[in-house]
């Protein structure tokens, strides 16, 4: 029996007896969601579903991780109670609160990676998530924007689905050997092509780092 089925199957049974009702995902869920998902993954050009064996190892690791949301003895490590809702949530969709909140999310990272026996494929994506939180709260004070309302809305939908979040942020590199001004593709990179009154125009790409896309 694989860890990924074991954590599976407790995970399942402590919600059905427990009856629970918050915003965090079993395994099974996670599965059966993905399964209803478009397809929208390629692996060497070709146009895969996204439970396709390939990427198999990824979609276990993050399986756990709901799992052990179930399990009683990581329930409190691993999940938190929503400062917008006040529901129970997966603490991969919470902002942290207080220093209580910054070390117990240090912990939960380092705990899942043992048991994991590597990455967990989610950190750099609440990363991201926390960060946006700052950064759009300091555009609207400073620039009198609405990017900070519109994030929260879109926050609520993250933690009441308990979604895993996919951070963006390497470039694409093209040809190593040459710096990104020397690149015969320029848009290997992303970079500010414009500056505008209202915002800048931007060109290039980002590749995802996590297998959570």
């Amino acid at each position: 029996m694989s860890i990924w089925y074991a954590y599976n199957q407790k995970a399942f049974l402590i919600k059905k007896i427990n009856g629970a009702g918050e915003d965090v995902r079993t395994s099974e869920e996670y599965m059966l969601d993905l399964q209803k998902m478009r397809k929208n993954v390629y692996v060497g050009g070709e146009l895969i579903e996204r439970t396709d064996p390939r990427i198999k190892p990824g979609i276990n690791v993050i399986s756990i991780i709901f799992g052990l949301a179930m399990d009683p003895e990581y329930e409190e490590l691993i999940t938190a109670k929503s400062h917008l809702a006040g529901e129970k949530i997966n603490r991969f969709t919470h902002i942290p609160q207080n220093v209580d909140d910054l070390l117990k999310k240090q912990k939960m990272i380092r705990v899942l990676a043992q048991r994991a026996g590597g990455c967990i494929q989610k950190c750099m994506g609440l990363d991201a998530v926390i960060a946006l939180s700052i950064a759009t709260k300091e555009m609207d004070e400073k620039y009198e924007t609405h990017y900070y309302s519109r994030f929260i809305n879109y926050l609520k939908y993250f933690q009441e689905n308990d979604l895993t979040a996919a951070c963006a942020q390497t470039d694409v590199k093209g040809d190593r050997r040459k710096r990104p001004h020397e690149q015969k593709e320029p848009n290997a990179y992303l970079r500010i092509v414009e500056e505008r009154d209202d915002g800048i125009i931007v060109r290039g790409a980002k590749c995802s780092i996590t297998m959570a896309a």
